[in-house]
């Protein structure tokens, strides 16, 4: 199987678009509800495969800048080591917790789609009974 990985630019790209359009408020209508969670669904797929793009871009780096740090990085205690190995990555991380936060935000707002969907199946279910 071969898989595409993205690089942290489509990666990026990617974000900046879906970040749009999950910042646009959404109202409470019922219509919208659907399109946006429908919207959120897919979202959510998509930036899980990119959270794992971003992670093997983050990986490989994080394995390059070890050996070519190695001998800083083994004159530090372990946990220095750590904070300093993942400061070679900055870039890399704020990828991956910009994927993780979007795609957690997608599952927040579909949350609230069907929150939006159950309200109006109620209120319709009182007008009609």
């Amino acid at each position: 199987m071969t898989n595409h990985i993205s690089t942290i630019e489509e990666i990026s790209k990617e974000l900046k678009l879906i970040q749009s359009t999950i910042e646009t408020e959404m109202s409470e209508d019922v219509q919208e509800a659907v399109d946006r969670g429908n919207y959120c669904a897919a979202q959510m797929a998509r930036t899980g495969k990119l959270l794992a793009d971003a992670k093997i871009h983050r990986d490989r780096k994080l394995n390059s800048q070890i050996i070519a740090q190695m001998k800083k990085l083994s004159a530090l205690p372990a946990t220095t080591a750590n904070k300093f190995a993942d400061a070679l990555c900055e870039d890399e991380n704020y990828i991956v917790n910009w994927c993780e936060r979007i795609n957690r935000a997608c599952t927040h707002q579909l949350d609230w789609c069907r929150t939006l969907i159950s309200k109006a199946k109620a209120e319709m279910s009182q007008m009609n009974g």
